[in-house]
């Protein structure tokens, strides 16, 4: 008898081990937002940077007022944040009274927006920018929203609202300056996303 209850007692055990569900994925998040990132002739500088969230999710801020690049660029407010939780991560990046002397750019508002969310196991993405009040090179060009739009002066390019994407993740810079020895960045946003 005591045999038999314990060969019932293993086969009880077993099954239970087999019963027990297997830990579901968890969701994972990835996300940076930066004002204004510049590397000239070899010296990189970065103003109102999030730094990366963390993969746990959570929420960063950074922000700054009244910078002066080296006479290379003036900006009056920059902002920006990021953050993950539940079924998305979000990043936004803002510029207020931007001047680039450099390719004679000038705009009102800058911001940039992105978004990576999850539908059920399904990521999706999605993100935006707006360029207020933009002179570029003694022309008003008024607002731009439309994405990857292109200028040149001088052999050096403007990119503005450039967007890039992945099957999980968007980044989006207002504008991105590059030439020989310049590559600059501002209002841009990055979210990714993981799905468990």
């Amino acid at each position: 008898m005591t045999r038999r209850i314990s060969a019932f007692a293993a086969v009880a055990a077993s099954v239970a081990a087999f019963a027990v569900p297997a830990a579901s994925a968890q969701t994972t998040y990835s996300g940076q937002a930066t004002a204004l990132s510049a590397s000239v002739f070899g010296n990189t500088l970065v103003f109102g940077d999030t730094g990366p969230l963390p993969p746990g999710g959570g929420s960063l801020s950074a922000s700054l007022t009244d910078l002066n690049l080296l006479g290379l660029a003036s900006v009056g407010v920059l902002n920006g944040s990021t953050s993950g939780s539940g079924t998305s991560s979000n990043s936004s990046s803002s510029v207020l009274d931007l001047t680039i002397g450099l390719v004679g750019l000038s705009v009102k508002v800058v911001d940039s927006q992105t978004t990576a969310q999850c539908n059920g196991t399904t990521p999706s993405v999605s993100g935006s920018s707006q360029l207020v009040d933009v002179t570029f090179n003694g022309q008003s060009l008024g607002s731009i929203s439309t994405p990857n739009v292109k200028l040149s002066v001088l052999g050096i390019t403007v990119a503005l609202n450039e967007q890039t994407t992945t099957s999980n993740g968007i980044t989006v810079n207002a504008i991105h300056i590059t030439g020989p020895a310049i590559d600059i960045v501002i209002a841009s946003s990055h979210s990714d996303i993981t799905c468990g």
